[in-house]
């Protein structure tokens, strides 16, 4: 009965949960909350799944019978198909964030050797020193490289296009994925999402994720600066705002939301919802926690009893 509901479970929150949460408005309201929800949504429908591989198998031997020797194989079965879906994560996650890393580095190299230092100006003072790069062109633009030697890149076009003011919200909303390190969560749900057999898979966490990430730094940039720096640079730069050239875009329809979250939001209220994100994490905490109590460990202390080892 446990591997029948934690299946079920597993289907819910791999299948129907993120499609309907995708959808939801009010994950917007505390953008940070809402990314731990969405962590703890993947997570325990990847515990479900080990979990079903687990409790399967015991409650086959109890329900059926089987020797000691029995028992035993079948026991070490399941633990090899969780220990195969678990270093199924750990290689996609190596591969992810090692590929990451890569471009990274190459794409690092070459914003070194093309910047434009001259054009700098008093630009740098928005940015930890030496992490500013100028690019020529005309098309507005602006993304980060995070890692050790982060990088914030900026097109000549934005400089031209930008006012003072929109430009400082665009820099800070930059320096506020490198700050939190936004790469590492989206890294993560990447991972996730590579290691879901292709058949299965679907980007709506991995695109909702990166938008929360967006309006996460968009909310760093409007305690600073306001909404209506942001809201300029975003009509002005289009989705280009914060575009690093791995993350997985979700293009105009990103910038459309973001641009009606800031009209949502009520006006000088720079602080997004304490109380949506309070509500938020407790919702998290109980994906987590509550099949754990109601499920696994009845299951656990009923089969240790019962089990022949």
């Amino acid at each position: 009965m446990t591997a029948l509901l934690l299946g079920a479970l597993g289907l819910a929150l791999s299948r129907f949960v993120p499609p309907a949460l995708a959808r939801a408005r009010w994950t917007s309201r505390e953008p940070r909350a809402a990314i731990v929800l969405w962590q703890a949504v993947t997570l325990a429908s990847v515990l479900s799944a080990i979990g079903v591989v687990l409790a399967a198998p015991e409650e086959y031997v109890r329900a059926r019978g089987a020797g000691p020797l029995g028992a035993e194989w079948i026991l070490l079965g399941a633990l090899a198909v969780a220990g195969f879906i678990v270093a199924r994560l750990l290689a996609a996650l190596v591969a992810v964030t090692g590929g990451s890393r890569r471009r990274r580095a190459r794409h690092r190299m070459l914003v070194d050797l093309l910047d434009r230092a001259e054009q700098h100006g008093d630009v740098e003072g928005h940015l930890p020193a030496g992490s500013l790069r100028v690019l020529d062109g005309e098309v507005p633009f602006a993304y980060c490289l995070p890692g050790r030697s982060p990088r914030v890149v900026v097109s000549g076009g934005a400089l031209r296009a930008l006012t003072r003011e929109e430009l400082a919200a665009v820099l800070d909303h930059e320096h506020a994925h490198l700050r939190a390190r936004h790469d590492l969560v989206l890294e993560a749900f990447a991972a996730v999402h590579r290691a879901v057999p292709r058949p299965l898979r679907s980007r709506t966490a991995l695109d909702a994720v990166h938008l929360l990430l967006e309006m996460a730094a968009d909310d760093a940039a409007r305690r600073h600066h306001g909404d209506q720096p942001l809201r300029g640079a975003l009509a002005t730069m289009g989705g280009a705002v914060a575009a690093p050239p791995e993350a997985a875009g979700t293009g105009r329809d990103a910038e459309r939301e973001r641009l009606r979250r800031l009209d949502r939001l009520s006006p000088g209220a720079p602080r997004p919802s304490r109380a949506a994100g309070a509500a938020m994490c407790a919702l998290a905490a109980a994906v987590l926690l509550l099949p754990t109590v109601a499920l696994v460990l009845p299951w656990l202390l009923q089969a240790r009893a019962g089990w022949p080892l």
